[in-house]
This record gives C-alpha cells, structure tokens and sequence, in this order.
C-alpha cells in the first residue's frame, strides 16, 4: 500500500471487492439502461449479445466487451462489426498480433471500410514499422479520414515513407539505465536536451503529448523537413494547426535516439508559465514508449531504460513495494486508466502528466454528478498551446488511480473536456501532475501497467 508524503493527502485505499463490484455493477446498469428506458423489454429479458459488447464497451469494460465479441464471431465467424472491434480491443490493450489479425480480417471482409486499415496502420505504427503503416493506408484518404483527424494525426503517409531504410527510435549509447536530472519539477519537469547534435535546449515533460515536439521557431532555425499540417486539440477544446515532420537525432542525457518523427507547434509562448528562460519542444509518451521510462518526482530525475525482458526483471526486483495501474491505449498516445471521483462508480482517466497547476482535470459532466463546487471567485487566465484560458479551480475531495487515493486534489476547468466519448468509450477526464507528484512513476508498455512506487 503506498501512502503519500505529502500531506493532507491520505493512504491510499485497495479497490478490493467492494470497488470491483461497483464496477461490474455499473456495467450492468449500462447494459440494461435501453431496456429499461424503452418501456418494452420485461425485466427478465437479457440484452443481445451484440447490445451487451457494445455497453461493456462504452463503459471502459474492455475485457468484457472482448468476450461478448468473441461469442457474437463463434456464432458468426463472418460478423465484421465484432471483428472490428476485436481489433480495436486488441489495440487499445497493445496486442499488436491480435489487433493484426484482427483487422487483417475485418478488412478482408470488407475491403472498402477504411477503419481497419487505419487502425492497422496504427498498429504497424507503434511497431516502428512506418513502411507497413504507410502502405496500409493504401485507398485511404488520409486529409479527410475522420478516425485520422480525430485519433490517428501521426499518421502522416509522406512523414512516414521518409523513414524507408532507417530504424525509427535508433537508440545509441552505453549501459541499459539512462538517469537525467529535471531542471526544474514544478509547475512540470523540465530537461536540457539537444536536437540534431545543436546547443542544449529546454523541453517539458508531458504524456499528454504525443510525439516529440518543437516550438515553431525552432523548428524553423533547425530547417526541421515538413509533410503536411493537421489540426490540434487542446485544453478547453481549444484547436491550433500542428505540423509533421522528422529530426535527425534526440540526445537525452547520454544516449541519443536517432530518426524521429516530431510535431511542430507554437510553444514558447508556454515560457513563463512554466517558468523557463526559453522552452522549445516537449517530450511524449511516444517517445517513452520505446523504453521502460520513469518519472521520479521524489529525486526529480528522468529515468530511461531499454525496454528488454530482463531490464524489466531487475527494475521490479529493485522496485520494492509499489502500486500497478492496467492501463489502455487510445488514440497514439492517451494512457487511460481506471480511476474514482469522490463516490462516483469507477471510470476511465487519462494520465496527463503535463496537466500543470492541478491534479485532476474532470469533464462538465462528471463534475457536475459528483456534485462538486467551481470556485469561480478563484479564476484565473493563461496560456495555453491553443491559446490564451480560463481556468477556475475546484477540490475533489477524493480521488483514486487505481488502488492509490489522494485526498483533497486541486482541479482546474477550462472549458469543454473534447476527449469524453471521443473513443467510444466514457473518459472521465486526466489526472495530472500534482496528483502524480509523490510518486517515482513508471511506464511499463509491455505489460501496459503504470507502477507507482
């Protein structure tokens, strides 16, 4: 059980059975909503086997879902909408074999649906096989494609073939542990890092990113090579145009990774929020991806180590007692785990690192249920990478990431939360860095757990 150090926050509370009953029971209350809404269905009928994946579904319960899917293609091995969202439940769970076969399936079923072919694309695109996803994409138009502009940005066709006959994420230098000290940890850590071999600059920290990212004005005095412009969510819902493109070589402490597909957005404007001479890019969970990352707030350092079987093996022998959170994978990069607002039933959450100033950001609704109070007196504005907010902030009195409870979390509402029901599923909103901040938090992509020590 891991218990904060920083007070008034308190132990945290095992889900045990009573918060895994509360889950199964939300479930079925989902599941049984339409019947009881439509005023037709006697409370001994059951939901269709179909009705029952898709609500397992919308609410988080993906393991669920996966099995009534699975039912639905026993008795109907040709069904293409059990078949799709196999692969999407094998995506979302980082089972890039199944999700293959999966939408290799659905796309053979029906080879005009562009769906499986992005998500395909996708999953060839976290192998770091960008020639694969860029062929998948063949018939797909990539500027219009709605699961693309929504989901998928990265996926950019000519970004992609840039690549051929490079490895993406070529990782060079010694050792299997890499330790690189923040600058800074609040309001998010900063490090010194160098692009393309050049002088040190400043990057933050931050999972709600996707990939590696450069201010606009640096990209430019780097002659960053550009494919094309996509438009950007942001807090509040806020929208600004992110350009794709590629560097040479990322050096992070001693080693350097080498051919990475970056994004190009304005982001010194973010300076003095964060208090920082001059920030020019940021660092993602695609990045992180590629090695068994920590973030240790405690000793304010960037862990990074090679993500191999036996790194992971010595890492959690060393580890001592820490928290796992299972977590999925939506969209490129959104880390979504199972967490609980006050006395709500449990939910998903996003894991937003880079949410500064607050440890939870909550959708309107969500607020709104669990009936808690914006503190409008209190509001204030600042930059954003959309522009200039509005921020008004509020406590939860209690909130839950997996088994770790902390109490009395500052929030903060922007506007609108647009990645609620984005993916099909209810996203309740993102815990963010203050709520992470007692923590060494690790990334474990390969088991898709979150440990907390």
């Amino acid at each position: 059980m891991l218990r904060s150090s920083r007070p008034p926050r308190s132990p945290p509370s095992p889900e045990s059975e009573t918060m895994k009953s509360a889950r199964i029971c939300l479930a079925l209350l989902v599941m049984l909503a339409p019947c009881a809404l439509s005023g037709q269905a006697t409370a001994e009928e059951k939901p269709s086997p179909v009705d029952s994946a898709d609500q397992f579904f919308k609410a988080g319960e993906f393991a669920e879902a996966g099995e009534q899917y699975a039912k639905i293609i026993a008795d109907h091995p040709d069904d293409y909408s059990a078949t799709l969202q196999l692969g999407r439940i094998a995506l979302l769970s980082n089972r890039l074999d199944d999700a293959e076969r999966w939408l290799k399936k659905a796309i053979d079923l029906r080879p005009g649906q562009a769906d499986p072919k992005v998500m395909l694309a996708e999953a060839y695109y976290r192998r770091d096989d960008f020639e694969k996803a860029a062929a998948a994409l063949n018939g797909v138009d990539v500027g219009t494609n709605q699961l693309i502009v929504d989901q998928y940005p990265t996926l950019n066709v000519a970004k992609l073939q840039s690549f051929k006959g490079q490895t993406p994420y070529e990782v060079q230098g010694d050792g299997q542990i890499m330790r690189l000290k923040f600058l800074r940890t609040d309001p998010l850590p900063l490090v010194s890092i160098r692009v393309n071999g050049g002088d040190k600059v400043t990057f933050f920290i931050d999972t709600g990113g996707s990939e590696v990212a450069l201010d606009t004005d640096f990209a430019k005095e780097l002659g960053v090579q550009l494919f094309g412009t996509v438009q950007g969510t942001f807090s509040g819902g806020q929208t600004t145009e992110v350009q794709q493109g590629r560097i040479e070589s990322l050096t992070i402490g001693d080693w350097t990774v080498k051919n990475l597909p970056v994004a190009v957005l304005p982001l010194r404007q973010l300076s003095e929020g964060l208090q920082a001479k001059r920030i020019d890019g940021i660092i993602g969970t695609t990045l992180f991806y590629h090695f068994l990352a920590t973030l240790d707030f405690p000793n304010g350092e960037l862990v990074l180590r090679r993500k191999n079987a036996a790194n992971l093996k010595e890492f959690m022998a060393a580890s001592g007692k820490s928290v796992a959170v299972p977590f999925w994978i939506a969209s490129d990069h959104f880390m979504v785990g199972r967490g609980r607002v006050e006395t709500l039933p449990p939910t998903l959450l996003f894991v937003d690192t880079g949410l500064a100033g607050a440890g939870v950001k909550l959708a309107a609704s969500v607020i709104k249920e669990a009936g808690i109070k914006l503190e409008e007196d209190k509001a204030t504005s600042g930059a954003g990478a959309g522009g200039t907010l509005k921020t008004v902030p509020y406590v939860v009195h209690r909130l839950s990431f997996g088994e770790v409870q902390e109490e009395n979390v500052p929030g903060l509402y922007d506007g609108p939360f647009p990645w609620e029901n984005l993916f099909g599923f209810h996203l309740a909103g993102m815990v963010g860095h203050d709520f992470f901040m007692p923590y060494a938090v690790t990334f474990d992509f390969e088991n898709m757990k979150i440990l907390l020590q």
